[in-house]
């Protein structure tokens, strides 16, 4: 799950002269040395390699307390990069800042929750039909009621029918309802980029998300939360799972046209699964890997249908 969803947030964040974290210095001259596809992959493999490391944390912090840590990160170092500017911004601006920061944090913590009972590829894939039926919503052709089917199977054959199955139906809900907020996270994302300047949005809207998660995330974690090992992780995870991926994509954007990179996009269903099995050992079924790869044409479908 990256940190924002750029193929459809809005032009403004990618203009030039918008004050990015890869404004310059020697880190915006490496990413201009890769090609624009193999900064949207190292954004993928970032983002997936997060949740792995998330993951592993389970077994020492709850899922809540894991989402604490990694939003807390995030803005920190996002806030560093683009401090918001609270003054003068007008009740509109507000309402769809906090509005997208409490989307962030309910996205993450039914994410995570998800992560804590269902294999990564799994979840993902789920989660993905988010970003899809937004895609999907904004298309009036006949062949995307093909790309929504396809879907709908792919979900239907990771269903636990049967009781030996390796996934759960309160896995399965709480990853349809990150799906549903990352859908909520896209719509936002783009009136966040409309009412405030550059990056700005994302960063006030981190910000606002590690608010609202703190409460929960520290009555669950405790006294856990200041072990410095922990500590550490959760950083790394921030890191991965949304500066490093958000500054990737952005710099990405800016040399490549939105529709290959939503193509790309579409790969990360599977990279999730196949870093599950790499990192986690979280071996999957055949019939599971049908699934996340009827996902995974059915987004590639409708976005090659979209640019049409």
């Amino acid at each position: 799950m990256t940190a924002f969803d750029l193929d459809d947030a809005g032009a403004d964040m990618t203009e030039p002269g918008r004050r990015t974290p890869w404004r310059g210095g020697p880190l915006r001259t490496a990413a201009d040395s890769i090609p624009p596809s193999g900064l949207v992959l190292l954004g993928i493999l970032s983002v997936q390699l997060g949740a792995g490391f998330a993951k592993e944390l389970f077994a020492a912090l709850p899922p809540s307390a894991v989402v604490f840590l990694r939003i807390a990160a995030g803005a920190l170092i996002m806030g560093a990069f683009a401090r918001p500017r609270l003054r003068g911004l007008s009740r509109g601006a507000w309402a769809v800042g906090i509005a997208f920061g409490l989307t962030l944090a309910l996205m993450n913590l039914t994410f995570y929750e998800a992560l804590s009972r269902l294999p990564m590829g799994v979840a993902v894939a789920i989660e993905f039909l988010g970003p899809l039926g937004v895609a999907v919503a904004a298309s009036r052709r006949r062949i995307d009621l093909l790309w929504v089917a396809l879907a709908a199977a792919g979900v239907t054959m990771l269903a636990p029918w049967t009781e030996s199955a390796s996934v759960s139906w309160a896995g399965i809900g709480f990853a349809a309802a990150a799906g549903v907020c990352w859908a909520a996270y896209i719509l936002l994302s783009s009136a966040a980029g409309q009412r405030f300047p550059g990056t700005t949005g994302l960063s006030f809207a981190m910000i606002v998300s590690a608010l609202a998660v703190a409460p929960v995330g520290v009555t669950t974690g405790g006294a856990d939360l200041l072990q410095p090992h922990l500590l550490l992780i959760g950083l790394g995870v921030g890191l991965l799972s949304s500066v490093i991926p958000y500054s990737l994509e952005l710099n990405a954007l800016r040399r490549m046209p939105k529709h290959v990179f939503g193509i790309l996009m579409s790969l990360e269903p599977a990279v999730a699964a196949l870093i599950g099995l790499l990192i986690l050992g979280e071996v999957l079924h055949v019939q599971q890997w049908a699934a996340i790869l009827c996902v995974v044409a059915a987004s590639l479908g409708s976005t090659r249908t979209a640019r049409a």
